[in-house]
């Protein structure tokens, strides 16, 4: 194992009866990483971070932590800290009650700059004195990362760290573990929302069915996607099909060009971006304006769904408005 690996996983299976959770998984994360799991629910992401703090072991295959093997004891790994399906807090204690009682567990009663610090560190300095019952689901998150914290890890194992978050909530979350790897930490993170996935990661691993499809920058990823719905709102809709319908490379889905009075026509064409450039620069050229153009589905969640076999056609719509939507639906070729 290279000094620079966090994790290195090889023919890894775990089952639970006649449920393959997974499935000869081989996997490598550096150190300095914030690695993303992705894949569709029950695909063995839960699993593999169970594995990885100590939850549970694995029934074949190597495992090894931070330069040291997993073995057969049910045992959270030195240097590793974080929680998988939520964290667990203490409902009638406040947040600081919460983390001194870690400490406490550890035998570290005397830091309460500590737990201070921790509590600064994810925006939850001013509701350290508040119940946790009360706390929001994105509060208890922010809770639990401040937890993990506390025992200066050296890898975070988070499962859905950014769940029930409000942006600014997100925002602090993100700032926290992009400080924590630059700082030499890794982070593994599970996480159902590609924004934060493309936002955040070095590296992400899309698993199925316990098997790995993927592993490798998110920009590789939205590649392995193929071509996109892209969604074009111009000044002439019939214009603006006649050239798409002209580009080499696309593709028209439906189109639209009565959405009202004042509302601009709506073209959806599937394609690669480099015939998506092409049409840009012919409808300009043709004298036809572009009030808006994007995937209807973002990249990353385009290849998500389709390396998973999912149905990308019944996404191309969800985020068009409800006006659009209908629209696009009764025009489907």
């Amino acid at each position: 194992m290279s000094p620079n690996t966090a994790v290195r996983a090889r023919g890894v299976t775990k089952t639970f009866g006649d449920v393959v959770a997974l499935d000869e998984l081989d996997l490598d994360v550096d150190r300095g990483q914030i690695h993303g799991l992705v894949g569709p629910n029950g695909a063995g992401k839960t699993t593999l971070l169970g594995l990885l703090l100590g939850l549970a072991v694995a029934d074949t295959g190597t495992l090894e932590v931070l330069g040291a093997q997993v073995g057969s004891v049910l045992s959270t790994p030195e240097g590793v800290a974080g929680f998988v399906d939520g964290p667990g807090l203490y409902p009638f204690l406040t947040a600081r009650q919460n983390l001194l009682s870690v400490l406490s567990l550890r035998g570290q009663d005397d830091c309460r700059s500590h737990v201070d610090e921790a509590l600064s560190r994810v925006g939850l300095d001013e509701v350290a004195d508040d119940h946790v019952r009360g706390f929001s689901l994105g509060m208890r998150q922010r809770l639990g990362l401040a937890s993990a914290l506390l025992s200066q890890p050296q890898l975070l194992i988070l499962d859905e760290p950014a769940n029930g978050l409000d942006p600014a909530g997100k925002r602090q979350v993100h700032r926290v573990l992009t400080e924590f790897a630059l700082g030499g930490g890794t982070v593994i993170l599970s996480s159902h929302r590609m924004d934060d996935l493309a936002a955040l990661c070095t590296d992400v691993t899309l698993l199925s069915t316990g098997r790995m499809v993927f592993s490798g920058p998110p920009q590789e990823l939205a590649i392995e996607g193929g071509p996109l719905d892209y969604r074009i709102l111009t000044s002439d809709g019939d214009g603006a099909r006649r050239v798409a319908e002209a580009t080499e490379g696309l593709r028209v889905v439906n189109a639209r060009n009565s959405l009202g009075p004042t509302h601009p026509s709506a073209l959806v064409v599937r394609g690669r971006a480099p015939a998506v450039d092409a049409l840009v620069v012919r409808l300009v050229g043709s004298g036809i304006a572009i009030r808006e153009l994007a995937p209807t589905v973002p990249p990353l969640e385009a290849a998500f769904l389709a390396l998973t076999g999912a149905d990308t056609e019944s996404h191309s719509t969800q985020h068009l408005s409800p006006v659009e939507a209908t629209a696009v639906e009764e025009l489907v070729r």
